[in-house]
């Protein structure tokens, strides 16, 4: 047993309720408390949730039956008798994630806690999803193999699957080529032959939404209700949090920033991320986007600083900056990231140059997020878990 401080931090929870579909609502506020704040003794999640510390001790009986919760070690919560915290049991949940890109398929699985416990990739075409959903599957299948090999009793424990790929879907992809809008996986019954395939609830959304999951589960939108999440990769998109739940819009396509038009007031095939992209990264330097390596070759260019590189980061960020400033002011977010596929180098060097610009105070500021190649599986993996554990109020006011 150790002693904690009199002075605890204040703990970032929404409340529970007695009306409706109280008993879910209130499991998932109580999941959501301890996810965002980390181990939290029935005591205080009971001031924090405003829930009665009966109905809250129920929960938390029940949780840790699931394998939910685990109890830690005692602490001294001030005076009386020591408090026993409760913090997610990483084991009792899984869910998986798939990114089909224009050139590649990545699946990851990750944990109640959002960790990476097996992760896989093969290369995908853009214009035979018949064939391709063959491979998909058998990436699947290899990854759920790796995680029952670590985990034997985990398959037991998945809680659907989180599909990614690039948008926007509809109408608004003919803006772009098939294979840039990967048009032929847009019109292919994707998700229902999956989850006749796996077993697994299937959901799908783009790639910008994906990111912002990720960025909710591990990243700078941990724990806020409102974020703006902008996502560069192979296109360009924005993931759009608003009070804790995933804005997707009427055909998923909510952030679409990519297909704004380079010519004001015209539908011309000129579109952002024509621009402002890997897409249009590699186009105005050769690159292949497909080439193993290509990450490796964009890194050594941003690191030679050559002055067309530097002229493509200064128009750019110049062009984000424009796109932060309209989000920021419709949305007025607790936070703005730029995340993505994107190398670290470019993330890094878009966001200083993005500041600077808009000069903003600190409050405002574009933060850097998460950067790797792995971002929209992760954030694709994150969506089941937020659909099966995070707290929906659009769910409880139609019970």
């Amino acid at each position: 047993m150790f002693l904690m401080k009199q002075s605890a931090p204040k703990i970032n929870a929404m409340f529970g309720t007695s009306s409706g579909a109280a008993g879910v609502h209130n499991r998932r506020v109580v999941i959501d408390a301890i996810r965002v704040n980390g181990a939290l003794s029935r005591a205080a999640l009971a001031r924090a949730t405003k829930l009665a510390k009966q109905t809250l001790s129920n929960i938390i009986e029940d949780l840790e039956r699931e394998g939910l919760v685990l109890a830690q070690d005692a602490v001294m919560e001030g005076r009386g008798k020591p408090a026993i915290p409760y913090a997610l049991a990483p084991l009792g949940a899984f869910s998986v994630g798939l990114q089909i890109d224009r050139h590649v398929a990545r699946c990851v699985i990750v944990n109640l806690v959002g960790e990476v416990v097996a992760r896989n990739d093969v290369p995908v075409s853009t214009s035979a999803p018949e064939a391709g959903l063959v491979e998909l599957v058998q990436l699947i299948q290899r990854t759920r193999r790796e995680l029952e090999g670590r985990h034997p009793e985990a398959g037991e424990r998945i809680v659907g699957m989180g599909v990614a790929m690039p948008g926007p879907f509809g109408p608004q992809s003919d803006f772009s080529n098939q294979e840039y809008t990967m048009a032929f996986w847009q019109n292919f019954p994707l998700v229902a032959r999956l989850e006749e395939a796996t077993g697994l609830a299937v959901n799908l959304q783009n790639d910008a939404a994906a990111a912002a999951m990720a960025e909710k589960l591990t990243g700078q939108a941990h724990g806020k209700q409102n974020a703006v999440c902008i996502y560069l990769g192979y296109g360009l998109g924005a993931g759009l949090i608003i009070n804790g739940e995933l804005y997707d819009g009427t055909r998923c396509n909510a952030g679409e920033i990519g297909s704004v038009g380079l010519n004001p007031g015209k539908l011309t095939p000129d579109i952002l991320e024509r621009v402002v992209s890997l897409g249009g990264f590699c186009a105005e330097f050769g690159l292949d986007h497909a080439a193993p390596d290509v990450t490796a070759r964009i890194q050594k260019l941003l690191q030679q600083k050559r002055p067309d590189v530097e002229a493509w980061l200064d128009q750019s960020a110049g062009y984000l900056a424009w796109i932060t400033n309209i989000m920021q002011l419709a949305l007025d977010p607790q936070v703005c990231v730029l995340c993505g596929t994107a190398p670290k180098e470019m993330i890094e060097t878009l966001v200083a140059r993005i500041n600077l610009a808009l000069r903003a105070g600190r409050d405002r500021r574009l933060l850097v997020g998460l950067s790797d190649p792995w971002t929209v599986a992760l954030g694709a993996a994150a969506e089941p878990i937020s659909r099966s554990f995070d707290p929906k109020y659009a769910a409880l006011l139609k019970a």
